[in-house]
């Protein structure tokens, strides 16, 4: 069975280095018709349930842990017994959120293969493990805070940087077809030739 994207939107806050923003984020739901991954778990529970559906998590998998990411991610887990997937590098934003005393169940490295057809990217930058999930058979990849209909990502916060997220999109995204449509974590679809012309190769 071709597996499908499903996509809604929570609304919610973001909180970082003392400030607050309201935020609205992307829900990206991975699956065929009985199971599914989350990408990214943001601020309510229900309303991402409510594009999953029936069906079986087989993970959440976090782009990053920045607040807005995966706040609701523990409740998420304990709603649906999916295990909850990060990059290690993220273990200081994680410990922001959740303290040390809730972790995740499973690092993510670069390259590892995910349910579905997805495939790790380690794209820091916006934050030290951040991950983007490429899915060549569903031409598109889900960038969270790496890549917008835009540009790059935020970097003027704690354990960002720059020239690193720069770095990482020219290595392991400019390199995906031209025509590969970039679902991100807020915001508008784009795809890596649009991106791609407006950043400069």
């Amino acid at each position: 069975m071709q597996p499908r994207v499903d996509h809604g939107v929570v609304s919610g806050t973001f909180s970082l280095d003392g400030q607050t923003f309201d935020v609205d984020n992307n829900v990206w739901v991975v699956g065929d018709d009985t199971e599914c991954v989350v990408i990214d778990a943001p601020h309510d529970v229900d309303a991402i349930l409510a594009v999953t559906g029936a069906r079986t998590v087989r993970a959440i998998i976090c782009t990053h842990a920045h607040d807005d990411h995966v706040r609701v991610a523990p409740a998420l887990r304990d709603r649906t017994g999916a295990p909850i997937l990060l990059h290690p590098a993220e273990r200081p934003l994680w410990e922001l959120t959740h303290g040390a005393g809730v972790t995740w169940d499973r690092d993510l490295t670069d390259g590892e293969q995910l349910p579905f057809g997805l495939t790790v990217l380690h794209t820091p930058g916006h934050a030290p493990g951040a991950v983007s999930l490429y899915a060549p058979a569903l031409g598109c990849v889900f960038t969270g805070d790496t890549l917008f209909q835009g540009g790059p990502g935020a970097t003027g916060r704690s354990y960002s940087d720059a020239e690193v997220i720069v770095a990482s999109i020219r290595a392991k995204l400019f390199t995906l077809p031209d025509d590969t449509v970039v679902h991100t974590g807020h915001g508008d679809d784009t795809t890596i030739k649009a991106e791609r012309d407006a950043l400069g190769s």
